[in-house]
C-alpha cells in the first residue's frame, strides 16, 4: 500500500513547460468544477487542506501535483463552469490535453461523476477521450452520502446504465463525509502505482 499520510504538495503548472519531471506513476483526478476532487483527494491522503478546496468552482487552473514516496497525484483543473470565459476554456483543454499527450508514466485517470445527478455532455465527453486514448481510468461517484440508501440503489443502477460505454471499468462509491469508497480507492491507487 502506498504510504499516503506521507504526501506533500510538490508544485502547480499553469503551462505545459511547468510540468515537473515524469520520474513517478502518476494518478489523475478529472471531473467537472465542484464536483469534489480536493474533497477526495485530502480524504484519501487523510489530510484536512493538503489539496485547495475552493469556495469558487473554476477557481483551479492549474495542474496541482502532490508527490507521495512510490507515486504522484495530480488534480487536473475542473472543466464545465459556466462562468468561465472562452479563453479560460481553451486555456484549460490545451493544458489538460497536453497533460494527456505529454507522454508521462500515468496510472490510473480518477473520474469524477456527482452520485446525485446524470453525467453532464463534459462528462461524458471526457469519458470517451479517456477510452480514446486508451488511458486507465475509475468512475468515483462523489456526494453518495447526501443520498438514502433506496436513492442511492437508484442512481447506481441509472448510472451503470449511462456508462455502459466505458466497460467493466471499476464504479466506486465516495463520501469525503463519511469516508465510504476510501480504502477501495487506496486499493486501486496502490495497485496502480505499482504496476509495471
Amino acid at each position: 500500500m502506498l504510504p499516503f499520510h506521507a504526501a506533500a504538495f510538490e508544485s502547480a503548472a499553469g503551462r505545459l513547460d511547468q510540468l515537473p519531471q515524469p520520474n513517478a506513476p502518476e494518478i489523475a483526478f478529472s471531473g467537472r468544477s465542484n464536483v469534489g476532487k480536493s474533497s477526495l483527494i485530502n480524504k484519501v491522503l487523510n489530510r484536512k487542506s493538503l489539496a485547495r478546496i475552493s469556495a469558487t468552482p473554476g477557481k483551479t487552473v492549474t495542474i496541482n501535483f502532490y508527490s507521495l514516496p512510490g507515486a504522484r497525484l495530480v488534480d487536473l483543473p475542473g472543466y464545465g463552469y459556466a462562468k468561465s470565459s472562452q479563453s479560460e476554456k481553451a486555456r484549460w483543454s490545451g493544458l489538460v490535453e497536453g497533460y494527456f499527450n505529454a507522454g508521462r508514466p500515468l496510472r490510473l485517470v480518477v473520474q469524477l461523476i456527482d452520485m446525485r445527478h446524470p453525467p453532464t455532455a463534459d462528462d461524458l465527453g471526457m469519458l470517451d477521450y479517456l477510452l480514446q486514448t486508451g488511458a486507465p481510468f475509475l468512475v468515483a461517484l462523489t456526494k453518495c452520502d447526501k443520498l438514502n440508501k433506496t436513492q442511492r440503489a437508484q442512481r447506481r443502477a441509472s448510472l451503470e446504465e449511462d456508462l455502459a460505454f466505458c466497460g467493466s471499468v471499476p464504479i466506486v462509491e465516495f463520501s469525503a463525509v463519511k469516508g465510504d469508497g476510501v480504502e477501495e480507492l487506496r486499493g486501486l491507487f496502490s495497485e496502480a502505482a505499482q504496476a509495471v
